[in-house]
C-alpha cells in the first residue's frame, strides 16, 4: 500500500535549484542530504505537497537512472495566492517567463516560468478568488 509520495525534480546543481524554489517561491525545506556540505537530495513542502531536488549527477551514480534535467515532459504546478504580483516578482528577479498571466478556463488564471535546469513551473490562481481579494 502506498503511504505518501513526492516529485522529484532532478538537477545538475541543487543549491541553484533550492535558490529558486526555496527562496523565489518561497517553499519550505523539510530534509536534505547530505546534511552539511553540498546537497545532493533536498525535500520541500507546499502545504501537502512534497518537491524533492536530486543532483541528476548522484541518480545515476546511486541508482543508476540515466534522467534529462530540464525535459519538458511535464510541469509543476503550484496554486498562488496573486498570481500577476508573484509572476512579476520572478520575472523581475531574473526568472525566464514562457507565458504571461492570462485568464484560462475553470475561473482560472495562468502564467509560466523555467526554474533554473529549464523546468516548467505553472502557477495558477482562481480568479473569483482574486476579485474577493482586490
Amino acid at each position: 500500500m502506498i503511504t505518501s509520495g513526492l516529485v522529484n525534480v532532478f538537477t545538475h546543481d541543487v543549491t541553484r535549484a533550492l535558490a529558486f524554489y526555496a527562496g523565489d517561491l518561497g517553499l519550505s525545506e523539510t530534509f536534505r542530504t547530505p546534511t552539511t556540505g553540498v546537497p545532493e537530495h533536498v525535500e520541500l513542502s507546499a502545504g501537502g505537497f512534497v518537491l524533492a531536488l536530486s543532483s541528476a549527477e548522484a541518480a545515476r551514480r546511486v541508482h543508476g537512472m540515466d534522467v534529462q534535467v530540464g525535459a519538458a515532459a511535464m510541469s509543476l504546478v503550484f496554486w498562488v495566492d496573486d498570481l500577476d504580483v508573484i509572476y512579476g516578482e520572478l520575472t523581475d528577479r531574473g526568472v525566464p517567463g514562457v507565458t504571461e498571466p492570462h485568464d484560462t478556463g475553470n475561473d482560472n488564471r495562468n502564467a509560466v516560468v523555467r526554474d533554473p535546469d529549464g523546468t516548467l513551473v505553472e502557477l495558477v490562481a482562481k480568479r473569483s478568488r482574486l476579485n474577493d481579494v482586490g
